[in-house]
């Protein structure tokens, strides 16, 4: 997701975006685990959202002084409220289910 109009011109995005939601495929989580985690924050991707549909577990990464840091892992039970976008909340349950 990119909010500021100004990183997108008539052939993309112009940086990184500001939100990254990575769901996990099976086969395919170690690439999204460690490459494209390192690849994320080294561009400057402000929050990173790590959706794991077979566990039903989501893990949230916030950049902060250019290091990702891990908040608490969320689970189905859980209500998730992006840091960035306060507006955006929702219980796990009802992408889970």
């Amino acid at each position: 997701m990119i909010c500021d109009e100004n990183n997108i011109d008539e052939r993309g995005a112009i940086g990184a975006p500001d939100l990254v939601i990575e769901i996990l495929s099976p086969g395919n989580s170690n690439k999204e685990m460690k490459y494209k985690f390192d690849l994320y924050e080294e561009a400057g991707v402000l929050e990173y959202w790590i959706v794991n549909p077979a566990d039903k577990t989501i893990f949230i990464y916030i950049l902060k002084d250019n290091q990702f840091i891990g908040m608490h892992p969320l689970i189905e039970e859980d209500t998730i409220q992006s840091k960035l976008f306060p507006d955006l909340d929702f219980k796990l349950e009802s992408i889970f289910n």
